[in-house]
């Protein structure tokens, strides 16, 4: 088993395709302007593509969504509660997004436009499934995608529907934390749908209680592992274990 990550020009977004002992794949968030390195990628590999991740609705996340899902004839999975980001990518995420719903003049649309894609071009992708509720705060879903489990752990605070996915590869335990837990920090909680009350229970209950032998794969940013938040991030590390 192993991963391959492709960042994006626009805010450093992380794509990662996850691969399983039997060649099957699925690819985690899909960032703005990765669709022709992830599936050259997988093409080269002779890799078989079961499915896209993503860990939370925000665009800079699933721009390419619709495309990767077209040409690798797989659905987007994503939490209940963030599927509505899918369909207004720009009005859900305030004044990052831009002043008005459907506003393609804010910073992220300059920020896309900058990297050479035209923020008007954005598409819902065809095939969408969901897993959660919408209210409330969700038990684990298990995926199991080709001859991958994917263990869904809802960890809202960044967005109603943020997501980590955990697998293990080669016996070891990996965490693809989208922007909930960065190496040294965490996602923000300004946004729509993001809230501080919420993020810290998160970070209580879900992030801290991850093995300390998790490796982490960032949304954005560096790879870091358990052991090394658990006692640098400031957000964790006066946390009681």
């Amino acid at each position: 088993m192993e991963v391959f990550s492709v960042v994006s020009q626009v805010f450093g977004a992380r794509s990662t395709v996850v691969v399983a002992d039997d060649s099957s794949c699925v690819v985690v968030d899909a960032g703005v302007g990765v669709s022709t390195e992830v599936v050259a990628h997988v093409e080269a590999r002779g890799l078989r593509p079961v499915a896209v991740l993503a860990t939370h609705g925000h665009v800079d996340h699933t721009w390419d969504a619709a495309e990767l899902t077209r040409r690798l004839d797989v659905p987007l999975h994503v939490h209940a509660a963030d599927e509505h980001r899918l369909h207004d990518p720009f009005g859900t995420l305030g004044s990052i997004g831009g002043p008005a719903s459907h506003d393609v003049g804010g910073p992220l649309a300059q920020a896309i436009a900058a990297s050479g894609v035209d923020p008007r071009a954005y598409e819902l992708p065809a095939r969408v499934e969901t897993f959660g509720t919408v209210q409330g705060r969700d038990a684990d879903v298990v995926l199991e995608l080709g001859g991958l489990v994917v263990v869904a752990r809802h960890a809202p605070g960044h967005t109603e529907g943020s997501t980590l996915y955990l697998v293990e590869i080669d016996g070891d335990p990996v965490a693809f934390t989208g922007d909930v837990l960065f190496a040294g920090t965490i996602g923000r909680t300004d946004l729509p749908g993001g809230d501080d009350e919420v993020m810290a229970r998160t970070l209580d209950e879900v992030v801290a209680a991850l093995d300390p032998a998790t490796l982490v794969v960032p949304g954005h940013g560096p790879t870091s592992d358990m052991a090394t938040e658990l006692r640098r991030n400031p957000y964790l590390a006066h946390r009681p274990r």
